[in-house]
């Protein structure tokens, strides 16, 4: 995809009606690789392909521990990973501290969807480019 005056920010639609920052978010995310998860009563297993560009490069890492019960795997960008994982651990730590209980998932997935939706407010933050897989045990 060749760029234009139309992929400036996130805000500005070209003539034909796209968004051109969407589209180049869409790209990325078909560019990452896979990314796997499966859960049982008491364990969750995560798995993603880690493929390196050349020989001399090496494969950067994709899944990341949140709390003791939250583990995330991703297949997008790795940069945009690392972003989103060192904003999950504080906010998983602060609740344990606060509230001396684990993180609910549900509430750090909406604090996560909010932080995403604040990049389509301002115009100088562009989309985050990657799926997430989260996956929780809940210790009863």
């Amino acid at each position: 995809m060749f760029r234009n005056q139309y992929d400036t920010d996130v805000t500005t639609w070209s003539p034909t009606c796209r968004l051109f920052q969407v589209e180049y978010a869409m790209e990325a995310v078909k560019q990452g690789s896979a990314a796997i998860g499966l859960r049982s009563r008491s364990h969750v297993v995560l798995a993603c392909v880690n493929k390196a560009q050349s020989e001399l490069s090496s494969h950067q890492k994709k899944i990341f521990k949140v709390d003791d019960h939250i583990g995330v795997a991703i297949a997008g960008l790795t940069a945009d990973g690392r972003v989103l994982s060192r904003y999950m651990r504080p906010e998983a730590i602060n609740h344990s501290f606060t509230y001396e209980s684990p993180l609910p998932v549900g509430r750090l997935v909406v604090h996560l969807a909010d932080k995403a939706q604040l990049s389509h407010y301002f115009s100088l933050m562009l989309f985050y480019n990657l799926p997430i897989l989260m996956c929780y045990i809940h210790f009863t």
